[in-house]
């Protein structure tokens, strides 16, 4: 079968644990789903008015993660590193089941979720893939922040460098492409925090599942996890997951190079509608062929459906 062909899960797999910001406990299943059904959320918990779609339209809020919600208000939080996980695995179609709002953030990472991935398999079906192709320049600009995409023949890279007054931290920067590279570490990332950030977290109803189990506590120059760090670069390897789960709210891959310093759920939100404005910024394109080269290649099996 070829790896150009749509691709869903070959089981059922399941995971329970809780959310980072929610503190409820929670039940999670991804499910098969036939080919050009997307991704789609069904909030179990509830009798009715339940599906929600991760579409970049459907956001609702971007405070410290990503919410989608339908025109009903029911609602699926903290849905970044899930998605991040499908996006670099190359799921197109699934059902993801939860009984409650937010999707459980298990270590912080996306570890768990790609781990039962492979342990699943995929199943191939015999519908091309399609995907989206960057055609120019669209930049978002916030204060020092910004993030942009441009034109990539055959890639989909994710440059991205974050800028922190804290030591520790300090400046990092990385560049992945999503398609070519092992993305080990980068699903291996966990989110961060600032230990004196913490209070502010609770101001805002915020941050009551958090712990050193699902989160990395920097306090000055230390990191209060006694397993420190994953790998050098685990600050912003998981700046770039958040980015991949939430570029993939496109509903496609992304044949493009994207930029971003400092940014985050919000920005990269902003770019994908600033895109999506003017249809001569994208190409919709279906992919063809028996082989799927590295990068996409092979540029002659692209055909626009656009």
């Amino acid at each position: 079968m070829s790896l150009l062909t749509q691709k869903t899960l070959s089981r059922k797999i399941s995971f329970k644990g809780i959310g980072i910001h929610t503190g409820v406990s929670v039940n999670l299943n991804i499910l098969p789903a036939l080919p050009n059904t997307g991704i789609i959320f069904k909030r179990v918990d509830l009798k009715s008015n339940n599906i929600v779609y991760p579409n970049y339209l459907n956001v609702s809020d971007t405070t410290l993660c990503t919410t989608i919600s339908n025109e009903f208000g029911t609602k699926v939080s903290t849905i970044e590193h899930l998605m991040g996980a499908l996006y670099g695995m190359g799921v197109d179609n699934a059902i993801i089941e939860l009984d409650a709002q937010e999707v459980p953030i298990m270590d912080g990472s996306a570890k768990t979720f790609v781990d039962s991935i492979n342990n699943a398999g995929l199943k191939f079906s015999d519908q091309p893939i399609k995907i989206i192709k960057i055609n120019k320049k669209i930049n978002i600009t916030d204060g020092d922040k910004f993030i942009s995409a441009e034109k990539s023949n055959v890639t989909g890279d994710i440059e991205f460098e974050i800028k922190y007054d804290n030591k520790l931290i300090s400046k990092q920067r990385n560049k992945i492409n999503i398609f070519e590279d092992d993305l080990t570490d980068i699903y291996n990332s966990r989110t961060f925090c600032l230990y004196e950030d913490i209070e502010k977290l609770k101001k805002l109803n915020l941050g009551k599942g958090g712990s050193l189990e699902n989160a990395i506590v920097v306090q000055n120059e230390k990191i209060l996890n006694n397993s420190g760090l994953r790998n050098k670069l685990e600050f912003v390897n998981h700046k770039i997951l958040d980015c991949m789960g939430d570029l993939f709210l496109s509903g496609y891959k992304i044949i493009g190079n994207v930029k971003c310093s400092q940014g985050g759920h919000k920005l990269t939100n902003q770019l994908l509608k600033k895109i999506f404005t003017d249809q001569s910024n994208y190409s919709l394109i279906e992919i063809k062929g028996k082989q799927l080269p590295h990068t996409f290649a092979n540029y002659h099996n692209l055909k626009s459906i656009a």
